[in-house]
This record gives C-alpha cells, sequence and structure tokens, in this order.
C-alpha cells in the first residue's frame, strides 16, 4: 500500500480527494490535517509515502510547514489559488491541482506519482525561494524542541550566520532556522532590516549608536546591549538607513 496523508483546512475539499481516491485501492489514507501544525506532526509520526498539501491555510502555509519537515515525502498541492503553481512544481511536487479539483486532473496527477515517489526531492534552496511570500515577509516560523513558534519579525533583534543555519536572537530569546542569510537580506524588509556584515544583519529599530573602533573600522550597539561589527559597506547601509 502506498500511504498518504490530507492536509486542507477545508473539509470539503479533503472529501473531494477522498472521493476520488476511492478509485486507487493501493492509496491509504492514513490521516487528515485542518493545518499545517497538525500536518507536520502527522508527517514525523506516520512518515507518509506522499501529501496532498493544500497552500493557504490559517496558522502557517505549506512551504512554512514543509520547510519544518526533516525529510518532506513526494507532494501533491490542492489550492484556489494558481499564483502557487510555478512555485509548486519549482519545489518538485508531484502535481498541482488547482480547485476545485476535477476527477480528470486529479487522476491525471495520480499517474504521475509512481514514477515521481521513486525520484523526488525537494530542493531547499527551490522551497526557500518559493516560500517567499508577502505573509512571511512579516514573520520567521521556526521548530525549537518540536514546538512551532511564529516570530514576528519586529520581534527580532539581529540575525548571524552560525554554520549551516541562521541565529535570531528575538525579545523571547535565541531561535536557528535552516537558512541562508542571503534568504533573509532578500525576503526581509529593507528599510526595516540592513545588512551590516557578511554574519549580522540587523533591525534599524534596535540601533543605540554607532563607533569608531579604530581607522575604518566600526561597530553598532544594540538597544540590547549587543556589540556588533560593522563592515565598510555595511557601514555605507547603515549610515544611508539612518540618514546620516
Amino acid at each position: 500500500m502506498i500511504r498518504t496523508i490530507l492536509i486542507d483546512d477545508e473539509p470539503l475539499a479533503r472529501d473531494i480527494v477522498k472521493h476520488y481516491l476511492g478509485n486507487f485501492p493501493d492509496i491509504e489514507i492514513v490521516a487528515e490535517c485542518n493545518d499545517g501544525f497538525e500536518g507536520l506532526k502527522a508527517i514525523t509520526q506516520l512518515q507518509p509515502d506522499f501529501i496532498f498539501l493544500d497552500i493557504q491555510m490559517p496558522k502557517i502555509n505549506g512551504f512554512e510547514m514543509l520547510e519544518l519537515v526533516d525529510n518532506p515525502p513526494a507532494v501533491i498541492f490542492t489550492t484556489a489559488f494558481d499564483e502557487y503553481a510555478i512555485k509548486a512544481f519549482e519545489v518538485s511536487a508531484v502535481d498541482y491541482l488547482l480547485k476545485p479539483i476535477e476527477q480528470e486532473r486529479f487522476e491525471q496527477a495520480m499517474h504521475k506519482l509512481p514514477a515521481k515517489l521513486k525520484q523526488t526531492e525537494i530542493n531547499p534552496e527551490l522551497l526557500e525561494s518559493a516560500a517567499v511570500n508577502p505573509v512571511q515577509n512579516n514573520r520567521v516560523v521556526v521548530k525549537n524542541n518540536g514546538v512551532i513558534k511564529i516570530i514576528p519579525v519586529s520581534d527580532i533583534h539581529y540575525l548571524e550566520a552560525d554554520d549551516d543555519q541562521v541565529k535570531f536572537s528575538t525579545t523571547e530569546g535565541i531561535f536557528y532556522k535552516n537558512k541562508t542569510m542571503s534568504f533573509f537580506e532578500r525576503s526581509l524588509d529593507s528599510a526595516q532590516f540592513i545588512r551590516i556584515h557578511r554574519s549580522y544583519i540587523i533591525n534599524l529599530s534596535q540601533v543605540y549608536k554607532i563607533e569608531l573602533k579604530e581607522k575604518d573600522s566600526y561597530v553598532v550597539l544594540l538597544k540590547s546591549d549587543i556589540w556588533l561589527p560593522v563592515s565598510k559597506t555595511g557601514y555605507m547601509k547603515l549610515k544611508s538607513a539612518l540618514g546620516i
């Protein structure tokens, strides 16, 4: 049997998928989930072969959920928003089904499944690119000791490169995410966040003062009483952003 999970906040949408799956007796539905939180837990516990995943859901969206899965299964995206179609395929989806899902189109997707199950691997860099949307520009979703945490970007003091992760210093403490500094430099509001050094991005609202450390070398003091180095390029960006 091929095991699947339905992750969609619309019960009717899940019912339609279940109805269509009646023609595929080799597919077993092992769980149904109303949101990304439930979906992440179910995937971790049940290890399905593939999932049906809505993109626009409350709490966290489908792309954000996939970012938190250690070894994502194959995915058939189901959504009413066709603007995400290209992004869905960029993350190596089996297929993309636009709601309301037609049975013929559903069966086409299912016929692609056997081959895709053998070869589908979600590329982290493409998933990173696909995940950028206006909602996510205002928050960062992290998994900390098995608990999902949504951090408003206004609560971030600074970001620091930490090997293959990015460390967030926030109002509520330190968190980590498997992303790149370049990703956050692109996705965060450039009027609020400035990359002052190859290893640091700061929230401008946290700046307390800038000091000359030595010739052509500056440091910035944040309101959280943290001193950070500022590169020459970073200093020019900081001056421009602060209007000094």
